[in-house]
């Protein structure tokens, strides 16, 4: 249901692929009757289609004429014409009706014919008895004798085509025609041979209009799959970079990709199968079904012993193998995990010689992966060789039985072929089913991965009446904010309050794991606080759209992030309509402009995935300038110095004071030499507000701050920082 879900919007597409499906369908069931009318008809009977003899010796025109009743006597006088040769000719309207013609002189033909076709047949029987007897020749006797015979032969004849079926009733009525155009050797060379011509351009022009139908059918599938997999990457692409650190953190990056790649390609593939394939399969079941009733071969409890077969067999197989198929995704999940954590460490990794016990973590992974593919495949493998193993052993079946309704006299060889064939597509059409059936199970998990993603409730989303924030002047205020994350017990942050003014820097420093980060995290709405209020300009945020919220805010993480482009692309990517000479002045402000300016290019120098060959320090330089593009009303500076050094970390920070004097500045730090000179500094031990105000009056109020600055500042600093305080 998930995968036809996302068929809804090429429903015209799919009534196209439907009726050339039928198209397909109709020119494949059709060919076997051509091939057994070849047989049956082209070879056998000589091209002969019809019972109705369009040359006939008089005697037996008459003895004929005199078996039929009354109405059927006059239909048969008015489309025969004698001739001067002693033969009866059919007329031009006899030919034009000669269907109906048919109906009426079938049952007395034979009785005419058969007992000539027996008198010639191997073997003992009535009829020669009879002549041995007598000592007479057929054709001695007298059309009076013949009339006199005439409702026991009626008897005879309607008694064997109630045992022999319509189908074989005509033929056996062809075969009296035969017999009675040998009595005056009548010429079929031209009448096979253009029946033989007929039939092959009309199987040659159903093979084309099949093979023209196919590939229409392929051409449309495959822009449907197309449009499926790219819709489901662009909805999984677009929920996804919605998605807060909560969203992101309960999925796993690893398998955020592995459903926007892998899974979507499952879908993908299924869905071409889907369409050209499990589609098919029922209108060639029912098609095949229908025309095997149709023969009148009377072994449709074959079919019924071959459908049972398969069914049973498949659906043992999907128990089986079913549970296996999530399980397989998981690990798909696993290794890309492992994948990616090595190939984004692996410098790491070489450094302190790890290279062994990561290849052993992966083949961990990738061997367990392996098993239950293997498992996986040997069950599905094992479907087809006794798929194979049924469809032979019906094979052989048909013709067990139709050896002995041939031998009968009840079945054609023809009929038999065309039986076999129809039995064969029906087959067919559920090893197509079976082959699906390896994919469906794998591409349904995949399925409901993809809507596990799309269905996700966000935790920070846009108020039904959120405003947009504009004119920020760039007043934060935290009141009584407390967080904790998604599924965890304990507050990361507690009652934390505080206010940040425009013009002013606020330093945010505490111990690893103390909450610094968390704190900016809830001002971008990364995650949402779980108690209290943020307000900018005294407007709650959870009350503006993040757009616009995000919009005002200039965020430099820990890390810095840099895309693939150039460097004129990465420092705009948050002001796409920033001139050159902005780009210029964010760079120099940043300190970047010096290490641009020594590259051949300048900013015009490309920028690999994840920023790789610029250096750290280069790397976070350019992610400052990036937020100072944006030019906005208050910015972040998360741990955003660590990478650089001292002398430069000082320029950066001068830069800093000159250019957003008139913004809001939070800095997170770990140095207690980066915010000495801020206006306000928060300290957070353990998620709580433990110290509000300025380096000097921490210093003297408050305890963690000076186990912090006494750890990193040597005394004379400490004293000259002090100093400059007071100064």
């Amino acid at each position: 249901m998930q995968i036809l879900r996302n068929l809804k919007p090429y429903r015209k597409s799919i009534m196209i692929i439907i009726l050339l499906l039928i198209v397909q369908a109709y020119c494949d069931l059709s060919l076997p009757a051509y091939t057994s009318r070849l047989i049956d008809t082209g070879i056998q009977n000589h091209g002969i289609e019809h019972c109705s003899p369009k040359q006939i010796p008089e005697k037996a025109y008459t003895v004929i004429d005199g078996f039929m009743e009354e109405g059927d006597r006059a239909v048969w006088e008015q489309y025969y014409t004698p001739g001067n040769d002693g033969y009866y000719y059919i007329t031009e309207e006899g030919e034009k009706d000669i269907d109906t013609l048919d109906d009426i002189c079938a049952v007395p033909l034979m009785m005419y014919y058969y007992p000539y076709n027996m008198a010639q047949a191997e073997g003992d029987n009535e009829i020669k008895s009879m002549l041995e007897t007598t000592g007479m020749t057929l054709d001695d006797i007298p059309v009076e004798m013949w009339l006199s015979i005439g409702e026991q032969m009626r008897a005879t004849v309607l008694a064997m085509s109630d045992s022999m079926g319509e189908d074989y009733l005509k033929s056996a009525s062809i075969a009296c025609t035969i017999t009675c155009y040998d009595s005056f050797g009548y010429d079929y060379d031209s009448s096979q041979m253009r029946y033989l011509w007929i039939a092959a351009l009309k199987m040659l022009a159903m093979t084309l209009l099949m093979v023209f139908a196919a590939i229409m059918i392929g051409y449309v599938a495959s822009k449907i799959a197309a449009g499926v997999g790219c819709t489901l990457r662009e909805n999984v692409f677009r929920k996804v970079i919605s998605f807060s650190d909560a969203e992101i953190n309960k999925f796993s990056t690893a398998s955020l990709i592995t459903r926007s790649t892998n899974d979507v390609q499952q879908i993908q593939m299924v869905t071409v199968m889907l369409l050209r394939m499990v589609l098919y399969a029922p209108i060639m079941a029912i098609g095949g079904i229908l025309k095997v009733v149709n023969t009148g071969a009377g072994m449709g409890w074959i079919i019924f012993i071959a459908v049972a077969a398969i069914i049973i067999l498949i659906g043992t197989l999907m128990l089986i193998a079913m549970p296996k198929f999530k399980f397989m995704q998981e690990l798909v999940d696993g290794v890309n995990l492992v994948a990616r954590e090595i190939l984004t460490g692996i410098s790491v990794i070489r450094a302190f010689g790890r290279e062994r016990h990561e290849e052993e973590r992966f083949d961990e992974a990738n061997r367990e992966l392996t098993k239950t593919t293997l498992f996986v495949n040997r069950v599905m493998t094992f479907m087809m060789p006794m798929l194979m193993f049924i469809m032979y052993g019906i094979s052989i079946l048909i013709e067990w039985v139709a050896a002995h309704k041939i031998d009968a006299g009840v079945l054609q060889v023809g009929s038999m072929t065309a039986f076999i064939t129809y039995t064969m597509m029906i087959i067919m059409s559920f090893l197509m089913l079976s082959m699906m059936s390896i994919m469906l199970p794998r591409a349904s998990v995949a399925a409901n991965r993809i809507q596990e993603v799309l269905d996700t409730e966000y935790t920070s989303a846009d108020m039904y009446d959120a405003e947009e924030l504009t004119d920020v002047k760039g007043v934060v205020e935290f009141k009584d904010v407390s967080f904790k994350y998604p599924g965890g017990y304990e507050d990361v942050l507690t009652n934390i309050s505080f206010v940040a003014e425009p013009g002013q820097t606020t330093a945010i420093i505490g111990s690893t794991g103390s909450g610094k980060t968390s704190l900016v995290q809830l001002l971008l709405r990364f995650y949402e606080m779980t108690e209290g209020t943020i307000t900018i300009d005294g407007k709650d945020i959870l009350n503006v759209t993040m757009e616009s919220l995000r919009k005002n805010i200039g965020y430099v993480p820990q890390k810095g992030v840099l895309f693939s482009g150039t460097i004129k692309s990465n420092i705009k990517f948050g002001a796409e309509d920033a001139s050159d000479e902005q780009v210029e002045l964010a760079a120099k402000i940043a300190q970047a402009s010096e290490f641009i300016e020594e590259k051949e290019k300048k900013y015009d120098s490309s920028i690999s995935q994840g920023g790789t060959n610029v250096s750290g320090g280069q790397k976070q330089r350019l992610a400052i300038a990036r937020a100072i593009a944006r030019n906005p009303k208050i910015y972040i500076f998360d741990d955003s110095f660590s990478a650089l050094d001292f002398k430069t970390d000082v320029a950066v920070r001068k830069a800093l004071d000159e250019y957003v004097k008139d913004s809001t500045v939070f800095i997170v730090a770990q140095r207690v030499s980066t915010i000495l000179h801020a206006e306000q500094i928060l300290v957070i031990d353990e998620g709580r507000l433990v110290g509000k105000g300025t380096h000097k009056e921490l210093m003297h109020g408050c305890e963690t701050y000076r186990q912090i600055a006494e750890s990193q500042l040597s005394e004379a600093e400490i004293l000259k920082s002090l100093g400059e305080e007071e100064m």
